[in-house]
């Protein structure tokens, strides 16, 4: 064992740094770096490249077993403390055979308790992680505390105790994959103290033989057939999960196929990530040689948001290819798909658009129209394309665009059993190559019905503010809009634009478009509304007095600001408002007023911190932006030198929904 014999060079908050403890039955690698107030415990191992530093927090404190592996940092705050299982204070405690995977963060104060697992370049900073908790790849833990036995998948960020509480619990085949890993490290530990003598290292090359053995007979890590399911269709599980939705799944051959008679494959009962992919595979097994396609609930609306195919007849039953598993709802959701072969100098994203319809059953058709028929939504019909292969479709299209070089030419996307529209895509204009791709330019002047995407169908919309409206459609929420002079924006006294019935984005687009240049020089604004609870769920500005006709200015991303203007929903109006708060504290006020909920915010200091017995500040009535900013700063300046924290209120549900600290000592 190799370590420093002698503490670091003084640092300003001590005239001399304490020394190191290590147990002797430790393993200290010689190219680690332990500084200050350390105590390493029996049979810990410390493994090259970490850096442990009780230089400016301290003392820190490492359980007996644990294992600290290669990369990782542990550091502390001068101030921060947590309570240790031994009723000291640390600045970091790490309990006992606990597992800091490569190039994990623990930043004090923290606490991790016995038997946790921190996954490879995760984060816990001013946290306490309970006993027995497993947290995943690149999480984020701030501000909070996990109850014990809790899971936190990869890449999860959880920084206020909701999000902790809601957590799932550890299942038994995350525990036998953590206890595999503390195992390993244990005989790495055993191995490099006896490295030189056979006598002493035979053992233990015989007990991890007998490890690998059971871990093979057990399957210990997330199941193997679960990755093999695509990427997309992770990403849309994962993307589901997060949004509260459920999951299900139906099957059908292809006599039910053809006439879209799905039967149900069960109940997905699991909750994480891991466990749905595992039952999706149990499906696509089960119902081999048939269609399966994945759906998304919504169980308060009680609506599906999604439903994607992820295996068809002739497909292995796992892995299912990533290129055939991403519906037309996926792909107008921004899903990027890789172009297979064949597709020429046709765009990948239109590629993908191509293969989502035909794998769905859909025909496909084109459309083409010169200037003057463009501007009169007047289309002539194309050749038919019969294709059933993507390659085949691809080919047909590309016929189509070179006959009709220099005109518009549109892609149709056609339900032969519904005999109606589910696709209209612009993919070549006058002056362009069939190679822009449908994020680009053949898809931003589909003003005349396109349904994939209108970015900018006269040039007047922004982007942004496309997206607002895609959004808010494919939510099943209603667009309006409102205008003022001056004069009445100054008291909020909005006046309504022409009703929008249309719930298709070319026609809500237009209706926009009308609206704003009807109200040149006045402010207007772009409304979503839920039908159901009869309420606003956006309110955002899209055109200020001095801005030209149909500029597509958006009040979330343009930094102007207007004197005269009490209310301002831009991000540098809400810094000229706000000197103290900075920009993701902004983000999070404006995203709780738009959606209806109350601001609310309480403080502690040090020793209520502790406890967690938080104050309220004075209450927050409004739900103007600039005036909620003015409260928060009021409150952050009452209590300087103590804990402030960010509460949003569902005032229908009477609950919280998010408690973040903005202030601290």
């Amino acid at each position: 064992m190799v370590v420093r014999t002698k503490a670091a060079p003084p640092t300003p908050w001590s005239k001399s740094l304490a020394e190191p403890q290590i147990d002797e039955s430790a393993y200290v690698h010689s190219f680690s770096n332990l500084i200050g107030d350390v105590k390493v415990n029996a049979n810990v191992l410390i493994a090259p490249g970490t850096s442990i530093r009780a230089d400016e927090g301290t003392p820190f404190y490492i359980g007996e077993g644990t294992n600290i592996q290669d990369g990782v940092v542990i550091h502390g705050l001068e101030k921060g403390r947590v309570v240790g299982d031994d009723g000291k204070e640390y600045s970091v405690w790490i309990g006992k055979q606990a597992c800091i995977t490569h190039m994990a963060l623990i930043h004090g104060p923290a606490y991790v308790g016995d038997r946790c697992f921190i996954g490879f370049r995760s984060t816990v900073f001013n946290a306490r992680v309970g006993e027995g908790c497993i947290v995943m790849m690149h999480a984020l833990i701030q501000d909070v505390e996990i109850p014990p036995g809790k899971y936190i998948p990869s890449g999860a960020t959880i920084v206020n105790q909701q999000q902790a509480d809601r957590l799932p619990d550890v299942q038994e085949s995350d525990r036998a994959f953590v206890y595999h890993v503390v195992e390993v490290n244990d005989a790495l530990r055993e191995g490099y103290q006896c490295a030189q003598n056979a006598a002493c290292i035979a053992p233990i090359r015989q007990q991890l033989k007998r490890s690998e053995q059971d871990t093979n007979e057990t399957n210990y890590i997330n199941s193997m057939e679960s990755m093999g399911l695509s990427s997309d269709i992770r990403a849309q599980v994962r993307s589901l999960l997060s949004q509260g939705y459920t999951i299900g799944a139906e099957h059908a051959d292809k006599r039910r196929f053809k006439t879209s008679s799905w039967l149900t494959c069960g109940t997905i009962s699991g909750k994480r990530e891991d466990q749905v992919m595992q039952e999706l595979n149990a499906y696509l097994n089960e119902y081999e040689g048939e269609y399966v396609r994945l759906i998304g609930i919504d169980p308060k609306a009680k609506r599906r948001v999604l439903e994607m195919i992820i295996q068809r007849p002739g497909d292995a039953p796992a892995p299912v290819a990533s290129a055939k598993t991403t519906s037309y709802k996926a792909a107008t959701n921004g899903t990027t798909v890789r172009s297979g072969d064949g597709n020429g100098s046709i765009s990948g994203d239109i590629a993908s658009h191509v293969r989502s319809l035909l794998n769905q059953g859909y025909k496909i058709g084109t459309e083409f129209a010169d200037q003057r028929r463009f501007k009169t939504g007047s289309w002539l019909t194309g050749s038919t394309i019969d294709a059933r292969q993507e390659s085949e479709a691809i080919r047909a299209l590309q016929a189509t665009i070179s006959e009709h070089e220099g005109e518009y030419v549109r892609l149709v996307g056609i339900d032969p059993n519904a005999k109606r529209r589910v696709l209209e895509l612009i993919i070549q204009r006058p002056g362009e190559t069939a190679s822009i791709s449908s994020n680009g330019s053949s898809v931003r002047g589909a003003s005349n019905g396109t349904k994939a995407g209108v970015a900018t169908s006269n040039g007047g919309l922004s982007a942004e503010t496309i997206s607002q409206v895609r959004s808010l459609l494919m939510q099943g929420y209603k667009i309006g809009t409102e205008h003022a002079d001056k004069r009445r924006f100054r008291t909020s006294s909005w006046q309504s634009c022409a009703p929008i019935e249309s719930n298709r984005e070319s026609e809500v687009v237009a209706a926009l478009e009308a609206c704003l240049s009807e109200h040149q020089g006045e402010y207007v604004r772009l409304l979503g509304i839920d039908p159901k609870a009869k309420r606003r769920v956006l309110e955002t500005i899209i055109q200020r007095p001095g801005d030209s006709a149909q500029n597509g200015y958006s009040s979330t991303t343009t930094a102007s600001t207007s004197s005269d203007s009490s209310y301002s929903t831009s991000n540098s109006a809400s810094a000229k408002v706000s000197s103290s708060l900075d920009a993701e504290t902004i983000s999070q006020v404006r995203s709780l007023l738009m959606q209806g909920y109350k601001i609310g915010t309480e403080h502690a200091d040090k020793r209520r911190f502790r406890t967690s017995s938080w104050q309220s500040c004075a209450p927050i009535e409004s739900n103007r932006e600039s005036e909620v900013v003015a409260a928060l700063e009021a409150c952050l300046s009452e209590h300087q030198g103590e804990y402030v924290r960010l509460i949003g209120i569902d005032p229908k549900a009477k609950r919280r929904v998010l408690e973040t600290v903005i202030q601290r000592p």
